[in-house]
């Protein structure tokens, strides 16, 4: 079979997805292609996993001129494939547009994200939405309330997307050497992966930082990731002098994690995030707001809080502080659920039913 993904600028899960899907389907023996931003091949090397890449510009924002030339790109590059799987709104109206009349390849889009922004840019969201949800054969979901949405906008055939993420490595250093690094002492180590960026709740979680905390043993927050809001995070941390700390984007998350006394998402809306399956698998205790996909990824096995209620976050982050017991129930619980979350195969099985084939055996 001969598929073509269709993706934009990325960094993170959505990039890693795609790489496992192209890999896994290119050992297989399909023919893969993967179309998309230079930027996206230098980070996640689909070349090196048996696909062919091909640049096309698929920018964040919309430009007439550019988006032209783009849908006549992938009009172009794509219109051999059986299958089109677009990843992203942005580039799966593109790949929409693109397709020729009747008799074009079969298109799945995948939606990794929701729009957490009004104004001009929600209005112009809802216009690619529309797109989509006419025009694509399959719409696959990282949540719940992205699929009742595509739903109500008429998409044909809605399911739930598979995202595993991979199994972590073992950490490579001890907790200490971590405390040590981070400068913690004794203090607990909240954890936070999350890209400096507006969907990610930041500004709640620095509220529930702020001290003083009961019993003296202010924790000290480290939040992993980089983004366009690091300025601005780190004007406040100063200003306010939080405990906080942005050591930026780390590739030692197995190591961060094994330290930390607690991992917190404080996010306004989430999917599948990888780095929550990741800490699940890693068996850590888990605080994360009950948003978009959360609830359905930890299920009973982490506390659960409103979106932006620094108080209900710093309480449950408090809790498992004062609690070690308790800390190391959820971290079995965690433990318990990591080993129940989808793999590599059951993403590709996934996948290959969507499209037209029954298993990754085929």
């Amino acid at each position: 079979m001969r598929v073509a993904f269709v993706m934009g600028t990325t960094s993170g899960g959505t990039g890693r997805h795609v790489r496992m899907l192209a890999g896994g389907l290119a050992r297989l023996g399909h023919r893969v292609l993967v179309v998309g931003p230079r930027s996206v091949e230098e980070r996640f090397g689909f070349g090196a996993a048996g696909a062919r890449f091909a640049e096309v510009l698929v920018s964040d924002r919309p430009s007439p001129v550019n988006d032209l030339r783009s849908i006549l790109a992938i009009r172009r590059l794509t219109g051999g494939a059986d299958v089109v799987h677009a990843h992203g709104l942005r580039a799966g109206a593109l790949a929409a547009l693109a397709r020729p009349g009747r008799g074009g390849p079969r298109l799945v889009v995948t939606l990794h994200n929701a729009l957490t922004a009004g104004g001009t840019v929600g209005a112009v969201y809802t216009v690619l939405e529309r797109i989509v949800a006419r025009r694509a054969d399959h719409v696959l979901v990282v949540s719940p309330d992205l699929g009742e949405r595509m739903s109500a906008l008429g998409a044909r055939d809605v399911r739930p997307a598979v995202v595993p993420a991979p199994v972590p490595r073992p950490a490579g250093r001890t907790p200490a050497e971590v405390r040590a690094e981070l400068g913690a002492g004794e203090r607990p180590i909240v954890l936070a992966i999350a890209r400096l960026a507006q969907q990610k709740g930041l500004e709640t979680l620095l509220d529930a930082a702020a001290g003083p905390w009961p019993g003296g043993r202010d924790p000290l927050f480290v939040i992993a990731g980089e983004g366009p809001l690091r300025a601005e995070l780190q004007r406040r941390i100063d200003g306010e002098r939080l405990p906080v700390l942005l050591p930026g984007n780390r590739d030692d998350v197995p190591d961060l994690l094994a330290a930390a006394t607690v991992a917190v998402w404080a996010s306004r809306w989430e999917g599948q995030p990888l780095s929550l399956s990741e800490t699940l698998m890693a068996g850590r205790p888990v605080v994360a707001t009950a948003v978009g996909g959360v609830p359905a990824l930890v299920g009973d096995a982490g506390v659960l809080v409103p979106y932006g209620d620094a108080a209900a976050l710093r309480s449950a982050v408090q809790d498992l502080i004062d609690d070690p017991d308790a800390a190391a129930r959820w971290a079995a619980l965690a433990a318990r659920r990591g080993a129940e979350l989808p793999r590599e195969d059951d993403a590709l099985r996934s996948v290959l039913e969507v499209y037209g084939r029954s298993g990754p055996d085929q």
